[in-house]
């Protein structure tokens, strides 16, 4: 129960730091990401803190070797950059570009502008059933092109 409790209290505090900060504000974000016309520098601030507060956790968790509520700490260990890992980080740009958000304040943004945000979340969906079909469709395809006749 408690993971619980801590999950909705951190997905509270994550929403409300959106909405104070002005990150789940499309147009301050597009101001941000225009660095050629009406740059609006002040989101760098905003991810400057979360960066300082993360780099804070991070360090208290890897020195106290595990986390409050899970059992064990689990940091990703791989580094390579693979064609899907680009290819996703090219597509959440561009989506991040034309809309001005991302997953974050969009479900923030559902109560309170409910039509925008909820195209933007149903393309998100879209995207992540997509994501989930096609790996296996890749596979499929990989195992039928690679099993051939052993005596053909």
């Amino acid at each position: 129960m408690s993971r619980i409790v801590s999950a909705f209290a951190a997905g509270l505090l994550f929403g409300l730091g959106l909405i104070v900060s002005g990150m789940a504000n499309p147009a301050k974000v597009l101001a941000f990401l225009d660095v050629t016309g009406r740059w609006d520098p002040s989101l760098a601030f905003v991810m400057a803190g979360a960066v300082t507060v993360s780099a804070a956790g991070y360090r208290i968790a890897t020195r106290r070797g595990r986390p409050v509520l899970a059992p064990k700490l689990e940091i990703p260990t791989r580094r390579d950059l693979d064609p899907r890992l680009l290819t996703g980080a090219a597509v959440f740009g561009i989506g991040w570009g034309l809309a001005g958000l991302c997953p974050g304040p969009a479900l923030t943004l559902l109560p309170v502008v409910p039509t925008r945000a909820a195209v933007f979340v149903a393309a998100m969906v879209v995207g992540m059933l997509l994501f989930q079909a096609l790996p296996s469709a890749v596979s499929r395809q990989a195992a039928s092109t690679s099993a051939t006749p052993a005596d053909a």
